[in-house]
């Protein structure tokens, strides 16, 4: 995007607006008064409140109910007008908390193809380890299940056209559940973006870091769990019958047979957020390095990965560069931040604010003439003087804003009611398959681009590697 098609707005006009937000995709989000200084509350419409008859009512049931699922099935549950009816998982224990958690007489089973026969079933929650991701999608859409799909879309990066193409065939709503893109944090940097706060893009960086074992995916191994309580083959899917191996079934993400590594797994969050702000497709270029550095515990996933993106000028951007890091071994306790650094300004996203910085560019340049001699050194300041004259001081306007969100935001609460509204009023969602394999491909790339120790070309519109 050239300058010149920017939005030509003062520091003036900007603060003018400052007790006001624009349309989002969920509600109307706006600013209240001041919390103090120059600090404001974001606010979410209250669309929570509509009231639904039981033949409105969505019948969901969540596929996979670990730790995630468990957290996408409560909060999916709170969204007035649903009811959760079923649940799948392999590990019979899970089924037991499940019914702890939503009474004694949720149906439970280890198939997830009974949850997809089931007429009283209206859409599904897909939470398995990646690599059960496609299967289980196209099934779903094809049994007529709208799908809420977590990120990753797709384990490896061919299979993701497969969903796209089963998407449109059923003509119901699937979105990926990288939560960002429903953020009202998010919203407010995109709102940002467009009205020209930090002038022209040219930087991004971000980063999620993490210093503990369960961050680290050292989830806990019950000494019970067995094949007699864990479906180990339908686990296993296609891949090589091995023995029952407890650790690959609960830590499945340190592993290539079944996860996509830090960068399927954190990267595409990153990639989502900075896609919906931007409204771009993704880089055309993918270089990363990254190692395993200290988590040496049988996993053949790095601890420790490093991006470097390249973006192209699209209508709607220049062309920008950005680095992403995940380190697992951050000794300073870990964190997440993403960066957008413009040539006016710097907006900062941190889990609870949007913090926009404005540079303020001096009336006047400076000389750097003390190497010259006396003759040029008054030369020059006569022309500097002339070309630069002194202007009468003005009032010093603020240089930082920062936007909260409500207390006890929950993002994934609103990524909820974003695909159950799409479910009930047929409308379109932002992050449908075709924006989930245009976020993970550049992730899935990076780990490609550490296996082969190469760079790789990316086309984002067309969704392929370039030969």
């Amino acid at each position: 995007m050239k300058k010149s098609d920017k939005p030509n707005l003062s520091r003036k006009s900007f603060l003018k607006k400052a007790g006001f937000g624009a349309a989002s995709l969920l509600g109307l989000p706006y600013l209240t008064a001041k919390a103090g200084g120059n600090v404001y509350n974001l606010e979410r419409s209250d669309l929570d409140l509509q009231k639904f008859s039981s033949n409105d009512q969505i019948n969901f049931a969540t596929i996979g109910t670990g730790w995630m699922g468990q957290v996408n099935t409560r909060l999916a549950n709170e969204v007035p007008g649903t009811k959760l009816v079923g649940v799948c998982d392999l590990y019979e224990s899970r089924l037991n908390r499940c019914k702890e958690l939503w009474g004694s007489d949720l149906e439970t089973t280890m198939d997830y193809r009974d949850i997809l026969s089931r007429d009283d079933v209206d859409a599904v929650i897909i939470a398995t380890s990646d690599h059960w991701h496609d299967q289980i999608t196209i099934d779903a859409l094809e049994s007529g299940k709208s799908v809420y799909l977590e990120k990753p879309i797709v384990q490896k990066i061919e299979q993701g056209r497969s969903i796209i193409d089963a998407e449109a065939a059923a003509r119901q709503p699937l979105i990926v559940g990288s939560q960002r893109t429903s953020s009202i944090l998010y919203e407010k940097a995109r709102d940002l973006i467009k009205d020209g706060e930090i002038g022209d893009l040219n930087f991004v960086e971000a980063y999620w870091d993490r210093r503990s074992a369960s961050g680290a995916w050292q989830y806990s191994i019950p000494p019970s769990a067995s094949p007699e309580n864990i479906d180990w083959d339908a686990f296993r899917k296609d891949l090589p019958s091995i023995p029952f191996d407890a650790t690959h079934f609960f830590r499945w993400r340190n592993y290539s047979d079944y996860g996509t590594g830090v960068a399927g797994d954190l990267f595409v969050h990153l990639f989502s957020g900075l896609h919906m702000i931007l409204d771009t497709h993704g880089p055309e270029r993918i270089l990363a390095t990254g190692g395993l550095r200290y988590w040496k515990d049988g996993r053949d996933a790095e601890d420790l990965v490093l991006g470097l993106f390249d973006y192209p000028e699209t209508d709607s951007h220049p062309a920008f560069n950005m680095s992403l890091r995940v380190n697992f071994v951050d000794g300073s306790g870990g964190g997440s931040n993403i960066k957008l650094v413009g040539s006016d300004g710097v907006i900062e996203i941190g889990w609870n604010t949007v913090t926009l910085n404005k540079w303020q560019a001096p009336q006047r340049p400076g000389m750097t003439i003390n190497d010259f001699d006396e003759s040029v050194r008054e030369e020059y300041e006569e022309y500097y003087n002339e070309r630069y004259p002194e202007t009468r001081a003005k009032i010093v306007e603020p240089d930082e804003f920062v936007y909260r969100a409500p207390d006890g935001y929950n993002d994934q609460y609103d990524h909820f009611v974003n695909w159950f509204s799409a479910i009930r009023d047929g409308k379109p969602v932002l992050q449908d398959a075709a924006f989930g394999l245009r976020a993970a491909g550049p992730a899935l790339l990076s780990n490609r681009s550490i296996s082969e120790k190469r760079a790789i070309e990316w086309d984002p519109v067309a969704m392929n590697i370039k030969s």
